[in-house]
C-alpha cells in the first residue's frame, strides 16, 4: 500500500518546510500550529481515488495568530515557495491548495470562526449549542505536528472532551423531535395523502436524524454527510442493531410502507438505548396510531426537555454548517471564475462542428 498523503505531508513538513520556517520566521513559527486538519476527506483519513481530482496533494495547514498581517503571510509563502523542490516523493507541491507550495496559511481566529463560530473553545452551554456538529470534526480531525504556543491544541482538547452532559441531552431531545415530528409522523401523513414528494423529503431527513442520534448516544461527533455512514458502521453499540435497518430503508426497492415500518423499528432501537443509558425512564410499550404513526421519540423529547436547565430549553441546537457557508460565500466572491470552474472540474465542451 502506498504511503498516505497525511504521512507524506507530515514528512514534507519535518524535512523541508519546518527548517525553512525556523530559519526565516522563528518568532512566527513558535506561535503557529502546523498539521493536516480541517476540510477535505484526507483530514478524516477517508480519501479515495475519487477525492483526488481537486485540492488533493501534499498539504500543510498552518494556523497563525491573529496579529500576523497579510503582508507577512505573503512573505512567508514567497520564502517557502522559493526554497522548495518541484515535487516531493512524486507529488506536485502545487496541487492541494489554490495558493500552491503545499502550504495553506490561515489565522487561528478565522479558522475557528468559520467552523465553530467562535475564536476560542466554547465556554457556556449556549455556545456549545450554537456550534454545528459536523464542523467540530473539522477542528478535531487530522493531525497537529507542531503547536509550541498550544492555543489550537487547547481548543482541540476542549472539543475532544465531547459535549457537557446538559448540552448532549438538549441535542438528543431536539433530534428526537426532528426524527419523530418532522420524520416518521410526517412520512405517515404524506403516505396517507399519497404525497410522494413530501414523503421522499421527510423520509430522507428522518433517516439522517436517526443516524445522527446514534452518534449522540455513543458520545461521538458525527462527520458531514458524505462520510457519516463510514463512521456509523464503526459505532461500538448502535451500528449492529441500526445499520441493517438503515441499509434496508434507503434501498430504492423498499416500499414506502416498509420504509415507515423501518423508521418505527429504528425508534424502538434508539428508545432502548436511551432507557438503558438512563437518558429517559423505563416506560410501557406504546401502540402505533393509524393516523399519526409512531411518535415514540417525541415521548423522549418531552421527558428530556422537562429535566433540562431552564436556560437551555428555548435554545434550538444548530444543525447546519452556517459559519462555513457564510465564509464560503465570501471566499467564492473573490475567486476568478476560470479558477473556480477548474476546481469544479467544469471544462468547456469542444464541438467538432
Amino acid at each position: 500500500m502506498s504511503e498516505s498523503i497525511v504521512a507524506t505531508s507530515r514528512a514534507f513538513f519535518g524535512e523541508v518546510v519546518r527548517p525553512i520556517l525556523a530559519e526565516h520566521f522563528p518568532e512566527i513559527t513558535a506561535v503557529t500550529a502546523f498539521g493536516l486538519f480541517g476540510y477535505g476527506s484526507e483530514a478524516l483519513g477517508l480519501d479515495d481515488q475519487y477525492s483526488r481530482d481537486h485540492h488533493w496533494g501534499v498539504r500543510i495547514d498552518a494556523l497563525l495568530p491573529g496579529w500576523v498581517t497579510a503582508d507577512q503571510q505573503q512573505e512567508i509563502m514567497a520564502t517557502v515557495a522559493a526554497n522548495l523542490p518541484e515535487s516531493y516523493r512524486g507529488h506536485s507541491l502545487y496541487a492541494a491548495h489554490l495558493a500552491g507550495a503545499g502550504l495553506a496559511l490561515d489565522s487561528l481566529p478565522g479558522f475557528l470562526r468559520r467552523t465553530i463560530g467562535l475564536e476560542r473553545g466554547p465556554e457556556t452551554a449556549v455556545e456549545w449549542l450554537r456550534i454545528p456538529e459536523e464542523d467540530i470534526t473539522h477542528v478535531v480531525n487530522g493531525e497537529v505536528w507542531l503547536d509550541e504556543g498550544g492555543e489550537f491544541t487547547a481548543v482541540r482538547h476542549t472539543l475532544n472532551g465531547y459535549y457537557p452532559e446538559p448540552v448532549r441531552l438538549r441535542r438528543i431531545a431536539h433530534w428526537c423531535r426532528y426524527f419523530s415530528g418532522m420524520g416518521s409522523y410526517a412520512l405517515k401523513r404524506a403516505l396517507l395523502r399519497d404525497n410522494v414528494y413530501y414523503a421522499t423529503i421527510t423520509f430522507s431527513r428522518a433517516v439522517k436524524w436517526a443516524v445522527q442520534l446514534a452518534f449522540m448516544l455513543e458520545r461521538t461527533y458525527y462527520p458531514y454527510d458524505k462520510w457519516i455512514m463510514t463512521r456509523f458502521a464503526q459505532l461500538p453499540r448502535l451500528a449492529a442493531p441500526l445499520k441493517p435497518l438503515v441499509d434496508e430503508a434507503v434501498s430504492l426497492s423498499t416500499s414506502w410502507e416498509r420504509k415507515l415500518a423501518l423508521l418505527d423499528e429504528m425508534s424502538d432501537v434508539l428508545d432502548h438505548f436511551m432507557v438503558a443509558d438512563g437518558v429517559i425512564a423505563p416506560h410501557p410499550k406504546f401502540a402505533v396510531s393509524p393516523t399519526s404513526g409512531y411518535r415514540l421519540m417525541e415521548h423522549a423529547y418531552a421527558e428530556i426537555i422537562k429535566k433540562l436547565p431552564a436556560d437551555l430549553v428555548p435554545i434550538i441546537p444548530e444543525w447546519e454548517q452556517v459559519h462555513w457557508e457564510s465564509f464560503h460565500s465570501q471566499f467564492v466572491e473573490g475567486v476568478d471564475m476560470g479558477v473556480w470552474d477548474e476546481a469544479l472540474q467544469l471544462k468547456p465542451v469542444i464541438s467538432n462542428q
